[in-house]
């Protein structure tokens, strides 16, 4: 195979005009192409309004050391690399190995562990996703909360009601990243998340996936349990020997993997009980932002996108005065944000969108960094703390709806009382707030700095009827479940995976470090 890098074309542009520029840069006839594949498409905006697409593409020709020996320009030999699956199970383990949690990282450790003959249990504290569905639905009409199954708990994880995104900033040579991205496609997922230079399901298509990676796990013989919450670890000097699940059930085992997301606040406090090695991290905890999706559009294109062009997307990262990051985060082309709760008397806000993405607002989460220093103790749940006393201030400033505010009020430090031309696009009720009650003030005042700031990459971003939303305060884990050589925690034979662990930072990733650690699992064995 040969890798053709930066192949650039018009929009738009046809499959033979893809396959003529690749015969043109090989220098070769149409009878030496034997077959090509798309590896990465991206949409090249540098010379906006002037817009191209802008490929990477393996060639299979004939006679390639020839072809190569004429040095075509941005050809070289395909290093791409296929994952590979660990070793088939010899025989099924006398115990079941478990995973705690079937959001990305649960379900893909789940998938592997399947597929290599090991018939995992994975135990999910949440609703299948159809049932999940409901339970949301009725929560964003109605307001009525199942603290068990809502948008962060249940079956496929808070990534479920989010963009679907799938980029990821992760270099991993063994494969892995494509690997995920098939197993996706293979489940329902569109094939063009494959090439993609961004890609992205959507909420509506990914609840399909996330459901049929579930069945392969069952057809291949593990078992999926829901509403099966973990209360409790037992251990024997220092290994894991059995879990107990809703307070009442005991289930023996000797390896469980710990996927348990960024939000069981619960699971770790017992965690910290037991004396499970963990430590304080750094996150970011903000706002939601909502601007006209036709704004962002024009300004990152240089024109309105029309019919052939994606909903834009951005992402901004700046350096504060007062030496904070502030940053864009989990942007949502023609999305919605939502009530993203899972505690009663608390409020956090996401953002979704689905696979259309063809809502009439752009939002992201504006976000400042935090860390130790804003959380002074020497818990190590202070962060998580932190981030429940937000929670409850943007509950009670809502009065249990979510907050919302102009971006001028919000520098004023007034409450709104009119929409200007932007009118929210939300997922549950809402009401007028004043959001600088929800956050100390050096955090508002960072908040407000970032989003002026950014005015400099985004011709109005800061406009004065930007819509602003809280609390963002699940941006991450505020904890890092430390694990060894061999991924396993300070309990032997408990192995932290995935965002709630600290290892990952988005779908991708989580899937990924999924994989990760169910390969360590089966080394072990």
């Amino acid at each position: 195979m040969i890798r053709i890098q930066q192949l650039k074309l018009s929009i738009p542009h046809t499959e033979k005009e893809l396959k003529n520029a690749i015969l043109k840069t090989l220098r070769i006839g149409k009878d030496d192409l034997i077959s090509y594949r798309i590896v990465k498409r991206s949409l090249d905006a540098r010379k906006k309004p002037e817009l191209c697409y802008s490929y990477v593409v393996d060639a299979e020709v004939k006679h390639q050391a020839a072809v190569l020996k004429k040095k075509p320009k941005g050809a070289a030999p395909s290093t791409g690399k296929q994952y590979v699956l660990p070793p088939m199970a010899k025989e099924k383990p006398k115990l079941p190995i478990v995973i705690i949690g079937s959001g990305p990282a649960g379900l893909f450790a789940g998938l592997i562990l399947a597929r290599c003959g090991y018939c995992p249990i994975l135990l999910e504290r949440g609703d299948c996703v159809e049932e999940r569905q409901k339970k949301v639905d009725r929560f964003w009409e109605l307001g009525i909360l199942d603290t068990e199954s809502n948008v962060q708990f249940g079956e496929g994880g808070a990534g479920t009601f989010s963009d679907g995104k799938l980029n990821t900033a992760v270099k991993d040579a063994s494969g892995r990243n494509g690997y995920v991205l098939q197993s996706f496609v293979k489940a329902g997922a569109p094939e063009e998340i494959l090439y993609q230079g961004k890609p992205h399901i959507g909420t509506d298509i990914l609840k399909n996936v996330v459901s049929n990676i579930r069945k392969e796990i069952e057809e291949l013989g593990g078992e999926v349990r829901f509403r099966s919450k973990v209360t409790d670890f037992y251990v024997t000097e220092g290994r894991l020997t059995g879990l107990e699940i809703n307070g009442r059930e005991r289930l023996d085992c000797e390896k469980a993997i710990l996927a348990i997301g960024h939000s069981a606040r619960d699971t770790f406090q017992r965690l910290f009980q037991l004396s499970v090695s963990m430590s304080q991290k750094a996150f970011a905890v903000g706002l939601r932002i909502e601007h006209p999706q036709a704004m962002i559009d024009l300004c990152q294109y240089g024109r309105q996108r029309g019919t052939l062009l994606p909903a834009a997307d951005y992402k901004i990262t700046r350096k504060l005065s007062g030496g904070r990051g502030f940053y864009s985060f989990c942007m949502c082309p023609g999305g919605y944000v939502v009530n993203a709760s899972s505690e009663e008397g608390f409020l956090a806000v996401n953002g979704m969108s689905y696979h259309g993405r063809a809502g009439e607002n752009a939002n992201s989460a504006v976000v400042v960094t935090v860390g130790p220093k804003d959380f002074p103790s020497g818990d190590v749940l202070a962060g998580m703390e932190f981030q429940r006393r937000l929670e409850k201030a943007a509950y009670e400033t809502g009065e249990g709806r979510i907050p919302v505010q102009l971006f001028s009020d919000f520098q004023e430090g007034v409450c709104s009382t009119s929409l200007g031309e932007v009118s929210p696009s939300l997922k549950g009720a809402w009401k007028f707030g004043n959001l600088n009650r929800i956050f100390p003030e050096a955090l508002s005042q960072a908040l407000k700095e970032g989003i002026r700031s950014s005015e400099a990459l985004i011709k109005g971003f800061s406009r004065k009827d930007a819509i602003l939303s809280g609390v963002e305060s699940r941006t991450s884990s505020p904890v890092r479940i430390e694990r060894g050589d061999t991924y396993e925690s300070s309990i032997q034979g408990l192995y932290p995976c995935g965002e709630g662990a600290g290892y990952a930072g988005g779908i991708t990733s989580a899937a990924m470090d999924g994989i990760r650690v169910a390969e360590a699992l089966i080394e072990s064995i």
